[in-house]
């Protein structure tokens, strides 16, 4: 998990090709609101889901404070891959059963997970994975690597790698993006 945290930090926060380091790291937090975000999001992710220091509970508070400050709802039960970029904060949800892969990129107003509280299983989402701004993607469903989701759609079915899927009128497009 550690070193899942610090690849993350270094992705996210330091956005560079050198090796991690924390003094790096706590420099470009202090200078970039966005870099900022992004380092509380892991760092209380990291404690909920490890439970290190026996502070989840703090971390799950923290966590609650974060999203409230930027108009969005991440459980800090998700795991999310390093490289995530949020492109619009405004409405972003993500459920605790969630996975999503690398360099995932989300717009404003998308919603992944389940649809209540009681639903089994996980929504599972690949690596390069794009999301136009409000589409849901709801359910116990895959998504493959390499896939963009169109602006309004709503995914509630398996997608297969490198396929770009929208919503036209009244029926789902999936086209093969090669």
């Amino acid at each position: 998990m550690y070193k899942s945290l610090t690849e993350c930090l270094r992705a996210e926060v330091q956005k560079g090709d050198k090796p991690f380091s924390w003094s790096r790291t706590i420099r470009r937090v202090i200078k970039c609101s966005d870099r900022r975000f992004y380092f509380w999001l892991r760092i209380w992710c990291y404690l909920y889901q490890t439970n290190k220091f026996g502070m989840k509970g703090f971390a799950k508070r923290r966590m609650r404070k974060l999203n409230r400050a930027n108009s969005i709802d991440i459980n800090p039960a998700a795991r999310i891959g390093a490289g995530l970029k949020i492109v619009h904060f405004t409405g972003i949800v993500i459920r605790g059963n969630t996975v999503i892969g690398k360099n995932a990129v989300l717009r404003q107003n998308v919603t992944i997970g389940a649809r209540n509280d009681t639903d089994e299983g996980y929504t599972v989402i690949g690596d390069n994975a794009e999301f136009g701004a409000n589409s849901c993607i709801i359910g116990d469903i895959t998504i493959g690597n390499n896939v963009t989701i169109g602006a309004m759609s709503l995914i509630n079915k398996n997608v297969p790698d490198n396929h770009t899927v929208y919503n036209s009128k009244d029926m789902i497009v999936v086209r093969n993006a090669a």
